[in-house]
């Protein structure tokens, strides 16, 4: 049976065209009709899905002073966890207009919880299926809960060792989940290319008996439409209006003509994959007409010998194939032959 899974009727699966997701995070930048204008921006881009984060800054970590709980180098260099994600969180009374507006654009939209009380909340809003970001794919409980509701479970791998996903793939199952499908991620912000390992994907594959795609935060859409021919049934990419107005996320997320160019091409990439033909395409047979013959290079009167001088191998393709070349080479003509005709087999003695 094909690994699948399928969300709000949309079937997720190898031969299927990839699901993209554009991942909002952090990057409605506090505003609500800012979050609404990036739904409909996705919307416009042709993606399938928009996700969100459901938790709070006191759900995710502890407000302390303490310096494990600082961020130390990269994007967000000494910045406390509770302020940050109390910068990037989505305010819980916004998740049920953000819902209705997705509806109203006939857009899916879904959400990471980062504990069961996020999930709670989601399930009063028929949350269509849930992501376990990378970060939390070591909380058993949290993935448990998610299964046990029965739907679609997507769970991010970044930073997570092979054992790691073994765990949380069994807990899933264990739990109920029945539509699995496991993002390879890495969880740099952003990723070099150099990092991105998508040869892990069919070993995922192949590993969980799952559909797999890929969360990235590389630059651009490469890696993405790469991901894509080596299997990715669903790409995962963080959005934004403009870059330049700023947020924890920016610095990663896509533009809009961006993010259209990405669901582009990565269709544009599974649609090239096609299967295994030495078939002719219908797009060839035009060109098959120009493909080399043998022809009368210059006039050969009956009776006269054929030569490299008097036939050449050319296009088009009305003549006798090239490999006939040494066969009739040494021959006479039986007819005379003016220069420019297709040679054929009735001109030979």
């Amino acid at each position: 049976m094909t690994p699948q899974i399928k969300i709000a009727d949309r079937l997720i699966a190898p031969g299927e065209p990839p699901y993209i997701v554009a991942e909002m995070s952090a990057n409605h930048l506090g505003d609500l009709e800012r979050a609404f204008a990036i739904l409909e921006a996705a919307k416009a881009a042709g993606v399938d899905a928009v996700k969100m984060q459901t938790y709070t800054a006191d759900t995710i970590t502890l407000d302390h002073d303490s310096p494990e709980f600082v961020i130390h180098g990269g994007l967000w260099d000494g910045r406390s966890l509770h302020d940050l994600y109390q910068e990037a969180h989505t305010p819980w009374d916004w998740h049920e207009p953000l819902f209705a507006k997705a509806r109203q654009l006939g857009l899916t939209l879904f959400s990471s919880p980062f504990d069961a009380s996020a999930i709670d909340l989601l399930e009063t809003l028929d949350a269509p299926a849930y992501k376990i970001a990378s970060f939390e794919l070591v909380d058993i409980p949290l993935i448990q809960r998610a299964a046990a509701t029965g739907k679609p479970l997507i769970m991010s791998t970044g930073m997570a060792d092979l054992g790691e996903i073994e765990t949380a793939v069994r807990a899933a199952r264990d739990a109920g989940c029945d539509d699995l499908l496991l993002l390879h991620c890495v969880s740099g912000y952003p990723t070099p290319v150099e990092d991105s390992n998508l040869l892990t994907l069919p070993h995922l594959a192949a590993t969980f008996a799952c559909p797999v795609g890929l969360s990235d935060h590389t630059p651009g859409s490469a890696v993405a439409v790469a991901a894509v021919t080596l299997g990715a049934v669903m790409v995962e990419k963080h959005f934004t209006l403009r870059r330049a107005d700023g947020g924890p996320d920016a610095a990663f997320s896509l533009e809009p003509e961006e993010l259209a160019a990405l669901a582009r091409d990565c269709r544009a990439a599974h649609a090239a994959l096609g299967r295994v033909s030495y078939e002719r395409a219908p797009s060839e047979e035009r060109s098959a007409a120009f493909r080399r013959s043998l022809y009368v290079a210059r006039p050969i009167r009956a009776g006269e010998t054929l030569t490299l001088d008097n036939i050449r191998s050319v296009r088009p393709a009305n003549g006798l194939a090239p490999k006939h070349l040494p066969e009739v080479l040494g021959r006479r003509a039986r007819v005379d032959l003016a220069a420019g005709t297709p040679l054929a087999w009735r001109h030979l003695e």
